[in-house]
């Protein structure tokens, strides 16, 4: 009977759980991560400076079985501040280990910075609606990048306009209705339908702005539609 494939195995196993060898992966926290992922000490150093690169990024650290679950619930994970990028341990490991491989990742983190700052200029105030941007790569090294945009938002500030712009004669009246509308957006706020939140993806940083657009709009539509339902068979005291 050969035992040295048995005896190779069980060694690799050591190897693996031995935290005094570099290639060993262990359970440990990385900050923002999703499951359950593990890195060799050579890549948890190498993610730790990556991390510090691209400060303006923020990194979340999937677990290879995580990758859709990750994916499916991106609005939960950032906000609009910064870049989200989601990542997983195996991409890490290889970037840490290649060194052809982790220029061509971080060469796309570099021209994201600048790409990312853009979009938000030209989107303007459509910027205020999106609760979270985001970048991901898929196994061959593409990029792809994402938004969770919040229809309801762009319809709630436009309400907030029009109202600012009316001329009211009763500024009493004027404070008691901001007063009411206060309370009635926080209840909102609270009770968010589902699908006022809306994930766009995209290959590329002008197709998400244009989806992005598209999106903002649709929600602006669907509030003048809703409002014009609401008038039917309604009365209104104006004197409030």
């Amino acid at each position: 009977m050969n035992t040295n494939g048995i005896a190779d195995v069980y060694a690799s196993q050591i190897a693996a759980n031995d935290k005094t060898n570099p290639a060993a992966k262990t359970n440990k926290t990385y900050g923002k991560q999703i499951g359950n992922p593990q890195l060799s000490e050579k890549a948890q150093k190498y993610y730790e400076k990556l991390k510090k690169k691209y400060k303006n990024m923020d990194f979340i650290l999937v677990s290879a079985d995580q990758k859709e679950q990750a994916e499916a619930n991106v609005g939960k994970y950032g906000s609009n501040k910064s870049l989200i990028v989601l990542i997983d341990d195996e991409k890490i490991e290889k970037m840490a280990e290649d060194e052809s491989y982790r220029k061509k990742y971080e060469g796309i983190l570099d021209k994201a910075t600048g790409q990312f700052a853009q979009m938000k200029e030209s989107l303007g105030s459509n910027a205020d609606s999106v609760k979270a941007f985001g970048m991901k790569f898929d196994d061959y090294g593409n990029a792809s990048f994402f938004a969770v945009v919040d229809k309801s938002l762009a319809a709630q500030k436009d309400r907030i306009q029009q109202k600012h712009d009316q001329k009211i004669a009763d500024k009493k009246a004027a404070e008691k209705k901001a007063e009411q509308k206060e309370k009635q957006d926080k209840i909102l706020e609270k009770h968010k339908r589902p699908e006022d939140l809306v994930t766009v993806e995209a290959s590329s940083w002008d197709d998400l702005l244009q989806k992005i657009n598209e999106t903002v709009a649709m929600g602006r539509s669907d509030m003048v539609q809703s409002q014009a339902e609401t008038y039917v068979g309604q009365q209104f005291d104006y004197t409030i």
